[in-house]
């Protein structure tokens, strides 16, 4: 690997002294959490909470310590599930019996109140995860538009439930009710918006939570505790803190969780589901493991594909379900491809989350360098090279992007989701080769086609529609905009994400029907003029 002094770009980490002053962060030692409605005390053992950013010391780069968090025991655990359990009271409870009207005004005013913890949330995704000012910035302010366009939806379809049905002489309301208690648990990466994408539904259509927060990110739920607190209804949100191992597993061995809102590898979301007793009254939301690939032929317009396939592959540092991990590249035009490959990563600024311009960070996963190194070296002992200049170079934390070119089936980064900044590149002749990866795969969340041929790209959207959930032509793939589905196939995902299909994935049809008679009538006609039942009722959302 080159040395400091070699390289086109200064040291990743300097001095605190060097930080500017409005980014510089006070240690935050946590010391509650968010139980029954009260923020309770913990003076147990704690965490510590180190950031990717490093600094120098006399001792070499050291992580910065940002503060601590409870580590909490599978006591505190239980108590959490009684709580959210007893909140929901097998569907008798205050949240789950509020009529929707009711509920949307707890949730706006949550917005309100996550929106005074803005910038201080901002900085702490800066500092806990690598996050760049834009990129925190825009996870927040997305997070908010989602939780609104939410409410939006579910005023849709609450407008649509609002009036009774008639078929065969039988009457019915059908409306959506919730489901129970849910467990929401979710990634580092986008540690606000991702666990808000399942907790957020859930919520809204009556369900009670326990949060389960990131192991990386944590920190930055901590200025929205009382948020939930003074939002929602006491036991309706309850926040689980310490090692998963120990407190998921009696959480999930109670048989008590109704549904699993799960964001990470399907490993990980088996063995949590083999722990519940009646795994049949489990539902399962989970988006899950992927390996996306492009697929660049010798039609496609290289500039745009190379563009496209540099924010899919790099884009926070690619530490994305969505991004792009394996890119293949028709031999025609495979020289030209990398070399304009290379010259785009090479013009990606390096440096710290709050730096001008920067677009490769320091990443949060203390074991990642090494695993990006090994996956590096397995790859040069099978055949392929370090394409760019200066790729895979490390310094502590960070890692400058590695473009790995010829790659084939036999190295790890052809089948491992490599989860950060190196790009394989796999040569191919005949399109029936990545066609065959995926029929392989044991993942099958995207795919980005790059061709302007008409034909051909018709001929790989009929190929690939069956065997991922979402082909993007000519660009990069990505979860938004919000309103779209969002799953996969295979081991990528359980469940349907979006604005609208979160609301359905969190709930379950429920109907009121009775034969149609005039008594019958004048009985439903007298519960729903005198508001006497949440359930049935013809009110109209604005």
């Amino acid at each position: 690997m080159p040395t400091t002094a070699h390289l086109p770009f200064s040291p990743i980490f300097k001095g605190e002294d060097a930080i500017p002053q409005e980014f510089r962060l006070e240690e935050v030692h946590q010391r509650e959490y968010l139980l029954n409605g009260e923020l309770v005390q913990w003076d147990g053992p704690v965490t510590s909470i180190y950031s990717p950013v490093c600094l120098p010391t006399p001792n070499g780069l050291e992580r910065k310590l940002l503060g601590s968090i409870p580590r909490t025991s599978p006591k505190e655990a239980l108590e959490a599930l009684d709580a959210a359990v007893n909140a929901y009271n097998n569907g008798l409870g205050e949240w789950p019996t509020m009529t929707v009207g009711e509920r949307i005004n707890c949730m706006q005013k949550f917005v309100y109140l996550m929106i005074q913890q803005r910038d201080l949330v901002i900085k702490l995704l800066m500092w806990e995860i690598g996050k760049t000012l834009s990129d925190a910035t825009k996870e927040f302010d997305r997070t908010v538009d989602y939780i609104n366009d939410t409410i939006d939806a579910l005023k849709d379809l609450d407008r649509e439930s609002s009036r009774f049905q008639e078929a065969e002489g039988t009457i019915a309301q059908i409306r959506r009710a919730p489901l129970g208690v849910v467990l929401s648990m979710g990634p580092f990466n986008y540690p606000l918006n991702e666990i808000f994408t399942t907790l957020i539904p859930a919520l809204i259509m009556g369900n009670t939570i326990l949060f389960k927060l990131p192991k990386h990110g944590v920190l930055a739920h901590y200025p929205l505790l009382n948020a939930f607190k003074e939002a929602f209804p006491k036991g309706t949100v309850n926040t689980l803190y310490g090692r998963g191992s120990e407190i998921i597993s009696p959480i999930m061995e109670s048989g008590k969780v109704n549904v699993l809102a799960f964001i990470g590898s399907s490993k990980v979301a088996n063995g949590l589901k083999k722990l519940h007793p009646k795994v049949n009254r489990l539902r399962a939301i989970l988006s899950l493991d992927a390996k996306n690939a492009a697929i660049v032929t010798k039609n496609a317009n290289i500039d745009v594909a190379v563009n496209e396939c540099i924010l899919g592959a790099l884009s926070f540092n690619g530490q994305r379900c969505t991004a792009l991990k394996l890119i293949f590249v028709q031999k025609e035009i495979a020289t030209e491809f990398v070399a304009k490959l290379n010259a785009a990563v090479s013009a990606l600024k390096p440096g710290l989350p709050w730096e001008n311009g920067v677009k490769i960070t320091p990443l949060p996963e203390e074991d990642k360098p090494d695993y990006l190194k090994a996956c590096i070296e397995d790859a040069i002992a099978h055949g392929a090279t370090v394409q760019n200049e200066n790729g895979g170079y490390t310094e502590a934390s960070f890692v400058f992007p590695a473009v790995v070119y010829p790659v084939n089936n036999q190295m790890k980064l052809y089948h491992e989701e490599q989860f950060g900044p190196v790009i394989p590149v796999v040569p191919f002749e005949t399109i029936d080769e990545p066609i065959d990866y995926q029929v392989n795969a044991s993942h099958g969340m995207q795919v980005s086609i790059f061709s302007e041929d008409s034909k051909e790209v018709a001929q790989l959207i009929d190929s690939f529609v069956n065997l991922v959930s979402r082909v993007n032509i000519n660009c990069q793939a990505q979860r938004g905009p919000d309103v779209f589905p969002f799953t996969g196939r295979k081991d990528s995902a359980e469940g349907t994400l979006s604005v609208f299909d979160a609301l359905r994935s969190f709930s379950i049809r429920s109907l009121v029907a009775t034969k149609l008679t005039e008594s019958n009538k004048v009985l439903l006609n007298t519960i729903v003029r005198d508001h006497d039942s949440n359930f049935l009722s013809t009110d109209y959302i604005f």
